[in-house]
C-alpha cells in the first residue's frame, strides 16, 4: 500500500506499493508511479508522466507531460525539466517532447533538461549542468553545456 501525506493532492490511483508521496505534493489524474518511490514534498507530476520503481524524486521537482523515468532513478532537489521546444504564453503543442531517463541514472540539483533529452543507464547530471543533448550510458556531464567528463565503471 502507498503512503500518501493529507496534505498532497494526488488525483491518480496508478501508484504502486511502498510508494510514499509527502506534503504540498501534486500528483494528476493519468500518472503512474512504481513501487517504493520517493516523491518529497512540494513537487508536481503532469498526467502524462511515467515514473519507474525505486525512484526517489527530491523537493521542488516538477515532472511535465513527456517525461518517463527509469527504474532506480534519483532526481536531486529543483531539478528541472523542460517539455516544449518553443514555448509561448498560451499556445500548446499537439504533442510535447519526450524525455527519457534510463534506469539507474542520478539528475544532480538544479540541473535543467532541455526538450526530447535521453539520459543514459547509470549516467550522472551534475549539480546546476544545463542539458543540451543526450548524455550516453554511464558518462557523468557538467557544465553549461553538459559535457562527459568522464565515464562510470560499468558493472
Amino acid at each position: 500500500m502507498a503512503s500518501i501525506h493529507k496534505l498532497s493532492e494526488v488525483q491518480t490511483d496508478d501508484i504502486g506499493e511502498g510508494t510514499r508521496i509527502w506534503q504540498y505534493a501534486v500528483v494528476l489524474q493519468g500518472a503512474r508511479i512504481g513501487r517504493n518511490c520517493n516523491v518529497c514534498a512540494h513537487t508536481f507530476i503532469e498526467g502524462g508522466v511515467v515514473v519507474g520503481d525505486n525512484v526517489t524524486v527530491k523537493c521542488g521537482v516538477y515532472l511535465w507531460d513527456g517525461v518517463s523515468v527509469g527504474d532506480n532513478v534519483f532526481i536531486g532537489p529543483n531539478a528541472t525539466f523542460t517539455n516544449d521546444k518553443e514555448p509561448r504564453s498560451r499556445q500548446y503543442p499537439d504533442t510535447y517532447a519526450k524525455t527519457l531517463l534510463k534506469e539507474g541514472c542520478s539528475i544532480g540539483a538544479n540541473a535543467t533538461l532541455l526538450p526530447g533529452i535521453t539520459i543514459g543507464k547509470h549516467a550522472m547530471v551534475g549539480a546546476g549542468a544545463v542539458v543540451t543533448k543526450d548524455v550516453p550510458d554511464y558518462a557523468v556531464v557538467v557544465g553549461n553545456p553538459a559535457k562527459v567528463i568522464r565515464e562510470l565503471e560499468r558493472g
